[in-house]
């Protein structure tokens, strides 16, 4: 028999108070997970259930785990969605800009999993999921430090696919493409339309759509290490 027979129980969903982070923890939710949102505030929208945790901060990912297991038990569930953009020319970029980005995307995203691994470890089951992006392969021209720090995330992601596996936890990349968020609201018409013109589908994704990819590998036994691009068409699956 599976170690995992029903859906996991407890899911823990970083950046949960808007965007893709609230949309996965909406959709997690109506699947049946108790739900838990992250966020810097300790605050989250739509009746969801919160913990203050700064992805930044080691201490606070600690003390935002230890929270959620005093309360509600172990995480089954682990969406590493939190992120931040600090876009300029490499050439003009101040360390600060290239060090916060990695620091919060990566070894943040790291870290968490690293947490997350203790109750998953002795639970013998888990699933952990990085929000990745399109630019992780495509790349990015002003995006040099946002593009590194998803791409790592793919390295990790199947480098600790390989030395969790034989305990049953997955480990798996969604990689959006452009959506409909508060950051692709801030694009001029301009760049919103030449973006346009590079995707097959010929339009943004919506949070829910990439959440529904993110339940499906939160529920998903024997698929791990995989990278699933929701982005139109735009990357053609790199």
């Amino acid at each position: 028999m599976s170690n995992e027979t029903t859906r996991a129980r407890i899911a823990l969903v970083t950046g949960g108070n808007r965007g893709i982070g609230l949309a996965t923890a909406l959709r997690l939710r109506e699947s049946g997970l108790t739900v838990i949102a992250a966020t810097r505030s300790g605050e989250a929208p739509e009746g969801l259930e919160a913990v203050r945790l700064d992805v930044s901060s080691p201490e606070s990912i600690d003390a935002g785990f230890a929270d959620v297991e005093a309360r509600f038990g172990t995480v089954d569930v682990l969406v590493a969605n939190a992120g931040i953009t600090r876009d300029g020319l490499l050439m003009r970029m101040p360390d600060e800009d290239i060090d916060v980005v990695l620091q919060t995307n990566l070894a943040g995203s790291i870290r968490l999993a690293r947490r997350a691994l203790r109750g998953m470890l002795k639970a013998r089951s888990g699933r952990i999921v990085f929000v990745s992006s399109v630019v992780w392969a495509a790349g990015s021209a002003g995006q040099v430090n946002y593009a590194a720090s998803k791409a790592g995330l793919v390295g990790a992601a199947r480098s600790l696919a390989r030395e969790v596996g034989s305990r049953g936890i997955t480990v798996n990349v969604v990689a959006p493409g452009f959506v409909e968020t508060d950051m692709t609201a801030e694009l001029g018409e301009d760049r919103r339309g030449e973006i346009l013109k590079g995707i097959p589908l010929g339009r943004y994704a919506q949070p829910a759509e990439i959440a529904q990819v993110v339940d499906f590998l939160a529920s998903a036994a024997y698929v791990t290490g995989a990278v699933i691009p929701v982005d139109g068409g735009l990357g053609m699956g790199h």
